[in-house]
């Protein structure tokens, strides 16, 4: 593990700094009013914006790199038929799915996340649907809620956590099935084999009907006609 820097240790120390149960109890119910005004402003703006498509992946990816291009492209071509893009707001990946939106003429909606190392506020956001949380959980929700499909780059700790938490509320029944496309079968499919050799085959801890919740393709066209045939199929319009 590696050593801690001071910032590090006086975070950890403020964290265990000795408090009475007055103090905590006083804290932890105040917060709860930051929580309601996270989610009352994000019910306000995403309401009426439409349908949308959320597109995840790393905020490290260069604007040069393939995976940016290929955001850029699939998110302009499903603005342009007239789908909303919703991205977390901040560089990389999420820059690429607002830059095609505008591109597009769509709904650019950022999900901005306060965090003390990473930029945020990408400039492609629509002013209007542009949002700004504390709380990773309740930004989790809004994708989620206001979205009719998911769009899954490349990424890290945070893609996956995201796309884990879309496959396990189809799974569950929390919400009803929507389309869920991972782009760059040679990036997922490492992931696929061990969730196809390990999850469901020696440990059946997954069921083999649930790698039909999520398609792997390469192409912007593969991606956007998933969304497209999803809807297609089912002769469902867009919930919004």
């Amino acid at each position: 593990m590696e050593k801690l820097t001071e910032a590090e240790k006086t975070r950890i120390e403020k964290a265990f700094s000795n408090k009475n149960w007055p103090e905590i109890a006083s804290s932890n119910s105040w917060s709860i009013f930051k929580i309601m005004a996270e989610f009352v402003e994000g019910f306000e703006k995403l309401a009426k914006i439409g349908p949308c498509v959320s597109v995840f992946g790393s905020a490290r990816t260069n604007p040069e790199h393939p995976h940016y291009k290929l955001a850029v492209e699939i998110s302009q071509k499903l603005s342009a038929a007239g789908w909303g893009i919703i991205t977390g707001g901040g560089p990389g990946i999420m820059e690429a799915g607002n830059k095609g939106a505008k591109a597009g003429g769509s709904a650019s909606v950022g999900l901005n996340i306060n965090l003390p190392f990473e930029t945020n506020n990408n400039p492609y956001q629509d002013d209007d649907k542009r949002l700004n949380f504390d709380y990773f959980f309740v930004r989790k929700m809004m994708f989620l809620k206001y979205s009719q499909g998911i769009i899954v780059m490349p990424g890290g700790f945070g893609t996956l956590d995201e796309l884990f938490e879309a496959l396990t509320l189809v799974q569950t029944d929390k919400r009803a099935k929507f389309p869920i496309v991972l782009v760059d079968r040679a990036f997922w499919e490492p992931l696929m084999k061990w969730i196809q050799n390990t999850l469901i085959e020696n440990q059946a801890y997954v069921s083999a009907k649930d790698t039909q919740l999520f398609q792997l393709v390469d192409t912007a066209t593969e991606a956007v006609d998933v969304i497209f045939s999803f809807y297609e199929k089912y002769s469902m319009k867009p919930n919004f």
